[in-house]
């Protein structure tokens, strides 16, 4: 079956627009919605109907620096367990990995986690998205995951660096709450010091663990079987690639199946494992060399080719050009940059 497009907006959201003085009725008014969908636990919006929530924001407040406000302000307390869990973990690489394994039980997005070069890059995909994503949504998804570090650990986490896809130059209020370089008019792309992954949370707490995650694994478990099975195998390849080239069975375990069940679904579906392991290579390969800072040699490593050659030939069958040509015609000229020293 394929996956679906649905998320359920969580009540620490509405709690966190009333805060900022946003009445719900208001903003869903201004998007478009249904006027009582913030009332009771179990409406869904789709990924168009989310953004359309988020642009609302955008045009009700006209503030710039909103979707940071909103994370700042509001209280660990009150967030749904699929994120109250990451601060309940053992250190920060523990948290990010425990906030994307979850949130898609909150929104349909997927975080896509890269450690390489001592650096730890993290962007976002919409499978669903038809549009880009609106800028106060990239906002509140790359501070959340600064905000986590910050507070579960009690240090000044920094990023190393901060691109995103809209115009710039960017704010004030965005250089002074991430203290980092920050481009624009790139892509979307929060890169974190690999060092600070391994920072202790002090409140690391193994039983409340034990309580949600048991739970929030069901949840997800629920979720997943309405996803096509293709995609659940190219997000764990993508996991796994930079170790090497992952085969069927060690994806089989990984996914708590045989080798032979993974087989037949996937036959079922009309593909096969070594067409997904391309789909995922190309897709992973196109988003890394969207980053200017990972040099191509780094990208053959990271998508578990032994070297830079095979990359070479495998990229110019799917794209009918070498990846140095790719990122030429793909990478934005004139990027702003604003830095912090």
């Amino acid at each position: 079956m394929a996956q679906v497009d649905r998320c359920k907006v969580p009540q620490a959201f509405w709690r966190a627009v009333e805060h900022i003085g946003v009445p719900p009725v208001a903003l869903l008014r201004q998007a478009r919605l249904p006027a009582t969908l913030h009332l009771g636990g179990q409406a869904f919006v789709t990924t168009a109907q989310y953004f359309a929530l988020m642009r609302g924001l955008e045009e009700l407040s006209g503030d710039p620096a909103l979707g940071l406000r909103m994370v700042r302000e509001v209280d660990t307390a009150v967030h749904p367990p699929s994120s109250l869990a990451a601060f309940y973990a053992r250190d920060y690489r523990d948290g990010l990995a425990r906030l994307a394994r979850f949130k898609r039980l909150c929104m349909p997005e997927q975080l896509q986690i890269v450690e390489a070069g001592g650096n730890c890059t993290i962007s976002v995909d919409w499978p669903f998205a038809t549009e880009a994503e609106p800028a106060i949504s990239v906002d509140i998804t790359f501070a959340s995951l600064v905000e986590l570090g910050r507070r579960a650990t009690g240090k000044a986490i920094m990023p190393r660096r901060v691109e995103f896809a809209r115009p710039g130059p960017a704010s004030t209020a965005h250089a002074d709450y991430f203290g980092c370089l920050i481009r624009t008019g790139t892509h979307d792309l929060l890169v974190l010091d690999a060092a600070d992954l391994d920072r202790p949370f002090p409140g690391h707490n193994p039983e409340m663990l034990e309580m949600l995650t048991p739970a929030l694994s069901a949840a997800l478990g629920e979720l997943e079987a309405q996803s096509s099975v293709a995609e659940q195998v190219k997000i764990v390849l993508k996991r796994c690639l930079a170790s090497g080239q992952p085969g069927l069975s060690d994806i089989a375990r990984q996914l708590g199946m045989s080798d032979r069940t993974l087989q037949r679904r996937i036959t079922e579906e009309g593909s096969t494992f070594r067409g997904l392991l391309a789909e995922a290579r190309r897709d992973l390969g196109r988003r890394l060399l969207t980053d200017p800072a990972t040099d191509i040699d780094e990208v053959a490593c990271l998508l578990g080719y032994h070297d830079t050659t095979s990359f070479y030939r495998a990229f110019r069958e799917w794209e009918g050009m070498p990846p140095n040509r790719w990122r030429e015609m793909h990478l934005p000229k004139g990027a702003a940059v604003i830095g912090l020293y």
